[in-house]
């Protein structure tokens, strides 16, 4: 079994103190980015607001796990500093000593561990008792003393996408009967009889011909489209016919029930809108991955790209510390949102808002009524007819507004390009969401590692 020691359960293995190498690992180990991280982490309270602290008198049964509840919380973070996928994670891991300070064990070198499916486990498990607004609560109060200007908040919304390519309803419904397809053929094998008859080598070749094409025209496209979505239809039908048929009660796996579930949701969706023939027609609810049916359309209407698909996620940010108010997968309007903002402002840091920047999207007529009833001073663009004569205000709107547009933005850049958070690699939506959570909170703990650094160089000078 691999050997793996809690750092709080060490003792002396050397006579000699000055032969003790691993001290100078752990006196290096507090001037380096992760040690100063570590401080500003309350690793320990986190691990309560998860439950992963037992705080039953009588101890678990069983072998001990490898890492603490504050070394997994730690795992989180790290996983998220280092951008590495598991097994490339588990390999640093256990050569690299000062990641095992940060998580808070000691591996044998000679002994190392091998199953990566351990680091997911572990983020599985918080996925799965992850409370957002609860553990923002305990980081907004571990991080106030570093923090100034608890007055000033800005806001705006962004797409943390998913990594999935560019759907298309071709690329969809093909993908749709490969996988019915093969339940199907699956299904004939278990019952023992013949595989129903279809036309689905004839399409896939029709499929393949029109992929290798530059350019489509719509006949070409809906003749492709009515072939898919015919094909697809007889398969499920079949299938259903094979189920309604059988004397085995549980003719398909679980897996395969909900895959079918799925697909045959897609079919309709797709079979309605074809049938509709208007190609801007708004789908309610539009499937877009059968691997990740949660995922939606997220029209954002920028230059590069017009729609997104991942979580919308509508931040705050203070002193360039960012928190997460509202995510969804769904599309909704950040700008009905500024209230909530406030109102979560005020539980996080105890102090009334008197600045507030935002974009166009949150000037709306009962914002500015709020912001006015409420004394805030707002970035928004003043109504009416613009003066020559400009006064205090304005130019602390202007200057309100500057620091949204490079701060707020500035923050979104630095955690899709540093923190992996570009196309979140994950194959389920609650783990979707840790890794946007940490990956939030990570940037934010080496915006206050680097503050830490600061002060104490003040404090030396």
């Amino acid at each position: 079994m691999t050997k793996v020691r809690r750092i709080s359960e060490l003792s002396q293995s050397l006579p000699f103190t000055e032969y003790d190498f691993y001290d100078l690992y752990l006196k290096t180990f507090e001037n380096t980015e992760l040690g100063r991280m570590k401080k500003v982490l309350p690793l320990r309270q986190m691990a309560e607001t998860f439950g992963l602290v037992n705080k039953r008198q009588v101890p678990k049964r069983g072998a001990k796990p490898y890492f603490t509840p504050e070394g997994k919380v730690a795992l989180m973070f790290l996983k998220t500093y280092t951008q590495l996928s598991a097994p490339k994670l588990m390999e640093q891991l256990n050569g690299n000593i000062h990641y095992q300070i940060f998580c808070g064990i000691r591996i044998d070198p000679e002994e190392p561990l091998t199953n990566y499916k351990l680091i997911d486990d572990i983020a599985k498990e918080l996925a799965d008792k992850l409370k957002i607004q609860r553990l923002q609560d305990v980081l907004a109060e571990a991080w106030k003393p570093y923090m100034k200007d608890l007055d000033t908040m800005y806001t705006d919304a962004t797409c943390y996408e998913s990594e999935m390519r560019y759907p298309t309803d071709q690329k969809l419904l093909w993908e749709c009967v490969k996988k019915t397809y093969k339940i199907m053929c699956e299904v004939s094998g278990r019952m023992g009889v013949h595989r129903p008859r279809t036309k689905y080598l004839d399409v896939e070749k029709a499929c393949l011909s029109y992929r290798k094409q530059r350019k489509h025209s719509n006949t070409q496209t809906r003749k492709m489209t009515r072939r898919l979505l015919n094909l697809l239809g007889k398969i499920l039908k079949e299938i259903r016919r094979m189920e309604r048929g059988c004397d085995v009660p549980e003719l398909l796996t679980v897996k395969e029930k909900s895959l079918v579930d799925i697909i045959t949701k897609v079919y309709r969706q797709q079979r309605n809108h074809f049938d509709s023939g208007d190609r801007r027609e708004s789908i309610p609810d539009r499937i877009v991955s059968v691997s990740k049916p949660y995922v939606r359309p997220i029209v954002r209407g920028k230059e590069v790209k017009s729609v997104e698909f991942g979580a919308k996620c509508n931040n705050i940010m203070v002193d360039g510390i960012s928190f997460i108010e509202k995510m969804s997968f769904n599309a909704f309007n950040e700008g009905t949102r500024l209230q909530h903002c406030v109102k979560m402002h005020r539980r996080l840091f105890g102090v009334d808002v008197k600045k507030i920047g935002g974009d166009a999207s949150y000037a709306g007529t009962d914002n500015r009524g709020f912001c006015k009833e409420n004394g805030i001073q707002t970035s928004f663009v003043k109504r009416g007819r613009p003066t020559q004569e400009k006064k205090e205000q304005d130019y602390v709107r202007q200057e309100l507004a500057r620091v949204r547009a490079t701060a707020m933005e500035g923050s979104f850049g630095i955690q899709k390009e540093h923190y992996a958070m570009r196309r979140i690699k994950a194959r389920k939506k609650e783990t979707e969401i840790l890794y946007i959570f940490f990956g939030i909170h990570t940037a934010n703990a080496v915006l206050l590692a680097e503050r830490l650094t600061q002060q104490q160089k003040a404090k030396a000078a």
